[in-house]
This record gives C-alpha cells, sequence and structure tokens, in this order.
C-alpha cells in the first residue's frame, strides 16, 4: 500500500501534515475530510521496502507503554498510531507506523498489520497482539510487552557490560604492546648494538618478539580479523552454531554469567506468552526462536515435542545442560498447580538480580587481572629493554673507579 505525504487545514485553521497509507489519493482524500481535515496537498511517497531498519528495543517499549495509555484511556486504534507516529524523532519508526495505521485502515487487524513489519515487530509481538484482540485486553497486553522489553533491555545491558569491559581492556593491552614491541624496542637494539652489550635472556626474548612483529606484522593485525570471520561464518551453519553456543556456555566466569542470562530470558518470554493466552505450544516455539542459543533452542523444542505428545516439560528440562535443578521443581510446581506463567515470572526476577550480582562479582574479579596483565606486559618489556643499560652503567662506573 503506498504512503502519501499530505499537507490539510482543520475546522479551526491549523495546519495539519502528516504521512498516511490509502489505495490511492482519492481514498486519502475522502479519509482525511471524514476527520474534517481540508487537503491542501497529497503527494505519494516511494518508501522502499530494503530502506528499513529496526527499531531499538528502547523505542518499542516507550512505544508500547504509550500505546497501552491511550487504549485504556479510550482512543480509536487509528489515532493512537496516528499520534505516536506523528511524534517519533525515529523516522523509520514512524514510517512503520504510518504503514500499520494504514493497513488497520484498510480493514486488517493490529496483529496482522504487525505482521506485515517483520524487521521492527517479532513474532512474540505479534502473538500477543493477536491474543490480546482476541481476547479484548489489548492494552494489558501492550503494558506486558513494554515490561518484557524493559526487561530485554536491561539484559542486554549486562551483557554488554559483562563483556565490554574486558574485551575493551585486553584489546588495550595488546595494541599498546604491540607498538612497543614494532616501533620502540628496534631503537633499543641499535643502541645495544653500537655499544657491544652483553644482553641478558629477558631482553634477547623481548627483542625476538619484536623481530617477529617486525617481519609478521601482517600476520597479527590479520589473524584476528581472519578469526572472527570465521567464527561467525562457522556460527552460520547449524553444526557451528551448536558447537560455539556450547563452548560459550562453558566458558568459566563468563559462562556463568551467560547462562543465567539465558535462564532469565527464557522465563521471562515464556512467561509473558503463557500469561497472555498465547497457546502453550506457540509459546514454545517463539521462546525457542528468540533464545539466542542453539542448545537452548533445541531443549526447547524437545520441551515441546514432549508437550505435543501429552508428556510433561519436566524430563526434558532435567536432561539439558542449561537449567539446573531449581528451575525445573519450579516448572514442575508450576504445571501441576496451574500457575506456570506466575512461576515462570518468579525464576525470572531472581535470575535477573542473579545477573545483576554475577556481573558485579566478574568485573570485580576481572579488574585487577586486567590491571596486573597489561602492567606485567608493558612493564615487563619496558625492564627488559633498561636491563642492558644498568649492566653498562654499572661497568663504567667499575672503570671511572
Amino acid at each position: 500500500m503506498p504512503v502519501y505525504v499530505y499537507e490539510g487545514k482543520s475546522l479551526s485553521g491549523a495546519r495539519i501534515r502528516g504521512e498516511r497509507n490509502a489505495a490511492n489519493r482519492q481514498q486519502l482524500e475522502q479519509a482525511l475530510r471524514r476527520e474534517r481535515i481540508s487537503p491542501e496537498r497529497i503527494i505519494e511517497k516511494t518508501v522502499s521496502q530494503g530502506r528499513k531498519k529496526k527499531v531499538p528495543t528502547r523505542d518499542l517499549a516507550i512505544f508500547f507503554r504509550q500505546f497501552s495509555v491511550m487504549i485504556d484511556a479510550g482512543l480509536p486504534l487509528v489515532q493512537c498510531l496516528d499520534l505516536i507516529g506523528g511524534n517519533l524523532e525515529n523516522e523509520n519508526f514512524g514510517r512503520v507506523l504510518a504503514e500499520v495505521r494504514g493497513d488497520v485502515e484498510g480493514g486488517a487487524s493490529l496483529a496482522v498489520a504487525m505482521k506485515h513489519q517483520p524487521k521492527v515487530f517479532d513474532d512474540l509481538t505479534c502473538n500477543m497482539i493477536a491474543a490480546g484482540e482476541s481476547g479484548g485486553i489489548l492494552d494489558v497486553i501492550l503494558q506486558r510487552l513494554s515490561v518484557y522489553l524493559e526487561k530485554a533491555v536491561k539484559l542486554r545491558t549486562a551483557v554488554k557490560s559483562a563483556l565490554i569491559y574486558p574485551i575493551s581492556v585486553v584489546t588495550f593491552a595488546g595494541l599498546i604492546v604491540f607498538f612497543l614491541l614494532w616501533k620502540i624496542v628496534p631503537i633499543f637494539v641499535h643502541l645495544f648494538a653500537s655499544l657491544n652489550a652483553t644482553l641478558p635472556l629477558p631482553t634477547r626474548i623481548v627483542i625476538e618478539l619484536s623481530r617477529f612483529v617486525s617481519s609478521f606484522w601482517w600476520f597479527i593485525l590479520g589473524f584476528p580479523v581472519a578469526l572472527i570471520f570465521g567464527l561467525r561464518r562457522y556460527h552460520a551453519t547449524a553444526e557451528g552454531r551448536m558447537v560455539l553456543d556450547r563452548l560459550i556456555l562453558r566458558v568459566p566466569v563468563l559462562g556463568m554469567v551467560l547462562r543465567k542470562i539465558s535462564i532469565a530470558r527464557f522465563s521471562r518470554t515464556l512467561g509473558t506468552l503463557v500469561s497472555s493466552g498465547v497457546p502453550i505450544l506457540d509459546a514454545l516455539t517463539i521462546t525457542a526462536r528468540t533464545s539466542g542459543n542453539a542448545l537452548i533452542e533445541k531443549t526447547l523444542m524437545e520441551v515441546r515435542t514432549a508437550v505435543e505428545q501429552g508428556k510433561t516439560m519436566i524430563e526434558p528440562l532435567r536432561e539439558s545442560e542449561v537449567f539446573p535443578n531449581m528451575v525445573v521443581q519450579m516448572v514442575g510446581v508450576g504445571e501441576q498447580t496451574g500457575s506456570m506463567d506466575a512461576m515462570l515470572q518468579k525464576i525470572a526476577d531472581f535470575y535477573e538480580d542473579e545477573v545483576d550480582a554475577a556481573t558485579k562479582n566478574m568485573l570485580s574479579l576481572l579488574e585487577p587481572i586486567m590491571i596486573g596483565v597489561l602492567g606485567f606486559s608493558v612493564g615487563g618489556i619496558v625492564i627488559s629493554m633498561y636491563m642492558p643499560m644498568f649492566s653498562l652503567i654499572s661497568q663504567l662506573s667499575h672503570q671511572v673507579h
């Protein structure tokens, strides 16, 4: 459905501008006149599908919260989309909402209209919206979506804080050491050669490292890039994704944090879907696809198969390498008491707190280690270069005396 840019005046004389989907100019003009807007200019705007980008999760959370408040206040669906879309700073998101509004005006349900924007609204969102529309609790579902996305942003922030600091420190230390070996150490080598100094073992080791860096600097700089590229290509395969995702969860310290993040994400997603009225089989499928880890996805699909066959969720979860016994027991209690959604939300709350504590502990542990490694690397190179100088100074002092 094409997008049109329009300008007009309201009954009060105020100028109104906006974008809207319509089958043609005549349909848009009629729609504007029904809203008591006198159109003065209507121009078709070409919006290529390829230019659409993903919308930040934080923006989506704010959108759903505003949408929930407006629906709860009794505003019509189209008017809500028009008001929110017209005040967005993100132009890409504004275009998406304009298309959603146009589809809704054309007779489509909100869930169907959102399914036409897969880069912005995923299966989880569309299924929850569909459940809210069919159950007449759209405002409640929108509120749950906003809470879910806010929790997702919090988890993502925890992941970044857990990864960015050690990676940045290691990268910074590596660049410093590389620069010292490539540019600084050769200056000392020429000095030692002119003085015919006797070099101690640490100095000779550093000089050999410097020669290696000077000869194969292209390999040292290109290897990390090639390694990252190769791992990404391998991770794109089904086998590679399973192997790497399994290894990530087994990494000391960091693997424990990522495991807790995965459990919190699983519990929050499944609990939100179940409490919103999405069928359990569909909820398990969506949770598996959005888990972000191949091992967890495989486990959840096995859980789905067991539930489809009339079995409980406990056995597949217990046999997995991810979910601890406490989570399995709480899910089992939720199944028996019919309070699965509440139990999953409690698990998610518990593990989100665990993620916060584990992230702080990990950073507290890694900080002195990283500083020590940086100091040892740089300090070791500097000291090894000055050791022959100390020896020469000692010899000269003995000659003077």
